[in-house]
């Protein structure tokens, strides 16, 4: 059988197109484990002034004033501090079953969860990476729906008004986890999940300490460090959106009121551009505050590599040193 040269572009085509349907979008919220659910909801609703959109007796469901879902963030009352979810939109409609069958071809242990088992979530598969990292894929999720006229803004872009309560983010942004082979890892969530690699760095020994990576055009949405003490995949951070600088030094001043020590910052990330400060919330899981950050449009984008002279620079251009807790500390997967 004589295979046509129209034939094998038709099947180049298809594949580019199967690639399509089983890509990721964006991500879209974090699901954490909290030991003390009564603080934790303080410091986000009075502190960091995120609205809540719905709760049950042992989960909050949160969301910053211009996120458009239910929900970018849940707290789950836990015994353990840590991370439960972090939930992806896919591009399309078919990519669930398209994901289901990549999963199940890579022989990877997956568990489907069907449309009102979780609060304003449709189909949703969730496994594990190679390091353990959970990931929820979904494509219906319930967008907020105000009926508070207290926070009701008159503009249709703004499904809730700004009204200064807290540090009051505009949007969620991203997640970050320690591994402990961070190239291996982005690796699989370059391939397998099309996330795109946008940034790394490496040490005197030539190995990778960071990278960066985004389905949409901003900086990253995920991020992969390397756990200094190579003992497992920790949950570093979940970081939220400022509009501007005088933002986040008013920010600075919130943590200071509110006994909320600052752990790192206020400086400004090399890789990104992004200004940022680092805090532990009550329950002991550590909450970025940046804002900045450049954006990406290539198409043909191509890793920037971050060597060990400019490396300092990339985690902070102002100078100030990371503590070592920062490399060290992370709560746990749930």
């Amino acid at each position: 059988m004589t295979i046509s040269k129209e034939n094998i572009e038709e099947q180049a085509l298809l594949k580019e197109l199967e690639k399509y349907t089983t890509s990721i979008a964006h991500l879209g919220h974090v699901e954490i484990g909290v030991t003390n659910l009564e603080k934790s909801t303080w410091f986000f609703t009075e502190v960091m002034g995120l609205y809540i959109s719905d709760q049950e007796d042992d989960r909050v469901y949160l969301r910053a004033w211009q996120d458009f879902d239910h929900h970018t963030l849940v707290l789950k009352q836990s015994d353990t501090s840590g991370v439960k979810q972090v939930g992806w939109r896919v591009a399309t409609e078919q990519a669930l079953k398209g994901f289901e069958k990549q999963l199940t071809d890579m022989n990877i242990d997956f568990n489907w969860v069907e449309a009102g088992q979780k609060k304003a979530i449709g189909d949703s598969i969730q496994f594990k990476s190679p390091a353990g990292l959970p990931v929820e894929l979904y494509w219906e999720k319930e967008l907020y729906v105000n009926n508070d006229p207290a926070i009701a803004s008159k503009m249709p872009s703004h499904p809730s008004k700004y009204t200064g309560k807290g540090v009051a983010p505009r949007r969620f942004d991203h997640v970050n986890f320690m591994v402990n082979d961070v190239e291996k890892e982005q690796q699989w969530w370059s391939d397998f999940l099309g996330i795109h690699h946008r940034y790394y760095v490496k040490n005197e020994e030539d190995v990778r300490i960071g990278s960066w990576l985004s389905r949409t055009n901003i900086a990253h949405e995920i991020a992969l460090m390397r756990n200094a003490n190579q003992d497992g995949a920790l949950f570093h951070h979940l970081a939220y959106y400022l509009d501007s600088p005088d933002e986040l030094i008013r920010a600075c001043n919130l943590m200071a009121e509110n006994d909320i020590k600052i752990e790192w910052g206020p400086g400004k990330h090399g890789t990104s551009g992004a200004q940022f400060i680092y805090v532990i919330e009550p329950s002991g899981n550590r909450v970025e505050i940046w804002t900045g950050g450049l954006l990406i449009f290539a198409p043909d984008w191509e890793p920037i590599k971050w060597s060990p002279e400019v490396g300092l620079l990339g985690l902070d251009l102002w100078g100030s040193v990371a503590p070592e807790s920062y490399f060290t500390y992370g709560t746990k997967l749930l």
